[in-house]
């Protein structure tokens, strides 16, 4: 497999190889096959950055550049999903993931006073609104978009269904939008964010999960029914429940 533009890089058992494939949009991807010791009988091991599994066809007479051909319809055919994603990265402020990959679907969208969006898009269906889920002061519920300008893009489409302004890097700084946990003073713990808030609107303080769960836990006149805890904000006194974080 002599195509410089293509293999960036090979080891030197000639076992692992990395190939280049460029979207129409520009983006590159790099595909990594580490060859079987049965090669070219046994099917290559092959991964990448991408949101959906890698199923590649396989025969002992395929070539790499035949397998690099399917890795590029592959890209290609995911080309629209990484423009809907870079829209959101370029336009708004992402809470969460903090460095996105290419294989995340999910985003965290700042919305402002304490609240942000939590939006995944299908793959496989980039321009369809994605599912969202609301997150802030007196609220934390699903949306199910039922109209939709299918000529815009999700993010204008969120936009106008919410009635909002994204904040975004041109219009506000992150640090506004990043408020730390109220009890162990951090915004970001252990990869997560402060994703549980005080329901009173005149309080709003946000907490993380964990954080907000063993200090509650640990209170007397805390009360526990199932896997959610019942007591008192730590700031305002005002009513406030957690759920058991769940074990990943």
């Amino acid at each position: 497999y002599r195509d410089n533009t293509r293999l960036v890089f090979i080891d030197t058992d000639f076992r692992t190889l990395r190939l280049r494939a460029n979207d129409s949009s520009g983006r590159e991807h790099v595909l990594t096959v580490k060859l079987k010791t049965k090669h070219p009988t046994e099917a290559p091991e092959c991964a990448a950055d991408v949101p959906v599994p890698l199923v590649f066809h396989w025969t002992p007479q395929t070539t790499l550049a035949q397998l690099h051909s399917q890795f590029l319809q592959l890209v290609e055919s995911l080309r629209e999903f990484w423009d809907v994603l870079d829209e959101i990265d370029q336009k708004t402020w992402v809470l969460e993931p903090e460095k996105p990959c290419r294989s995340d679907a999910m985003r965290r969208i700042a919305i402002g006073n304490n609240a942000s969006i939590k939006v995944e898009v299908d793959p496989r269906h980039p321009k369809m609104l994605p599912e969202c889920c609301l997150l802030g002061a007196d609220f934390v519920f699903f949306l199910v978009f039922l109209c939709r300008n299918p000529e815009c893009s999700v993010l204008l489409n969120l936009r106008d269904v919410l009635e909002i302004q994204f904040p975004s890097p041109a219009t506000h700084e992150k640090s506004s939008l990043s408020v730390e946990c109220g009890i162990c003073y951090s915004f970001r713990l252990d990869s997560g964010i402060p994703d549980q808030v005080c329901n009173d609107p005149r309080c709003g303080q946000p907490f993380h999960q964990d954080c907000l769960y063993q200090w509650l836990r640990a209170l007397p006149s805390t009360r526990q029914s199932f896997n959610t805890i019942f007591g008192e904000c730590p700031y305002c006194s005002k009513p406030i429940t957690v759920k058991m974080a769940v074990q990943k």
